[in-house]
């Protein structure tokens, strides 16, 4: 009846809602990064120290392996999104041991970014296919990854169980750099 109705679209217009929520959310924690985060204190300081690093030589990493990058074992600070792994050691401010954003330091990113989590329930111990999330999820996932070329350096893939590394070249590897920067 028409109460049913009236039921359903309240139900999708709170849908929308907290969707638009989202999306607002987002935007405004994009532009933070992009703008905010070189002009807050101390961020020159770390930007000076990220850049004291030599650039990471591209290769491939298992799970085990992006674990050592977590800012704490190692000063470099690598994370993956949507199979693909950045150095984000520049935005330790975030993805360092005391940051907002430190649980996805060494890790893969892309579910905790996709449903908007920072527990420790957006974590896999095993390799994440995100095959359960939906298409809005993983638009976000597609967003978040494209944030993420923009800003920081690609360092190279996430291996699957079982993947074999690629063998990356110093040429591929600098070409690389260049067309990013």
């Amino acid at each position: 009846g028409p109460a049913g109705g009236a039921a359903v679209a309240g139900g999708e217009m709170l849908l929308l809602s907290v969707g638009l929520l989202a999306l607002a959310l987002l935007a405004a924690y994009r532009l933070y990064l992009r703008w905010g985060a070189r002009n807050g204190p101390g961020g020159a300081a770390r930007q000076g120290e990220a850049a004291a690093l030599p650039r990471m030589k591209r290769r491939d990493f298992s799970l085990e392996q992006l674990r050592e990058f977590d800012g704490a074992r190692n000063p470099r600070i690598l994370l993956a999104v949507n199979g693909k792994v950045f150095d984000v050691t520049k935005g330790s401010k975030f993805y360092g041991p005391e940051g907002p954003y430190g649980i996805f330091a060494g890790r893969d990113a892309s579910r905790g970014l996709a449903t908007f989590c920072l527990d420790k329930d957006a974590l896999r111990d095993e390799y994440d296919d995100l095959s359960d999330l939906n298409a809005v999820q993983m638009e976000s996932v597609r967003e978040w990854e494209m944030q993420f070329k923009e800003k920081y350096d690609y360092v190279g893939r996430l291996l699957k169980p079982g993947e074999e590394p690629s063998e990356y070249t110093d040429e591929e590897d600098t070409k690389d750099h260049t067309k990013q920067e």
